[in-house]
C-alpha cells in the first residue's frame, strides 16, 4: 500500500469521524472522547491495512471508509475495554 500526504489526511480525517461514531456505538467504556478520536485514527488505519487483506470490502466512497474506520474502531474500543476490566481483577 502506498501512503502518499493526501491519503494519510484522509485517514486521519475519516479516522475521527469514525472515532466519535464508535464512541456512541461502544458507549460507557470510559475512554472519553480523545480515547475515542485516536482508537478512530487506529481503526482507520487497521481497516486501510488488514481489510484488503483478508478480503473484506464493504464498498468504494467516503461512506464506507468511515463504516470500515468505525468497525475497526469499534474492534479497538471493545478489545482496550475487556483489557481493562481484566486488569482491575
Amino acid at each position: 500500500m502506498d501512503l502518499t500526504t493526501q491519503s494519510i489526511l484522509i485517514i486521519l480525517v475519516v479516522g475521527i469521524v469514525a472515532g466519535w461514531l464508535a464512541g456512541q456505538v461502544v458507549f460507557g467504556t470510559g475512554l472519553g472522547l480523545l480515547a475515542d478520536l485516536a482508537a478512530g485514527i487506529a481503526g482507520s488505519f487497521v481497516a486501510s491495512w488488514l481489510f484488503p487483506r483478508v478480503g473484506l470490502h464493504f464498498g468504494t466512497g467516503i461512506f464506507w471508509a468511515i463504516i470500515d474506520s468505525a468497525i475497526g474502531a469499534v474492534v479497538l474500543l471493545v478489545a482496550i475495554s475487556l483489557i481493562r476490566r481484566v486488569a482491575r481483577g
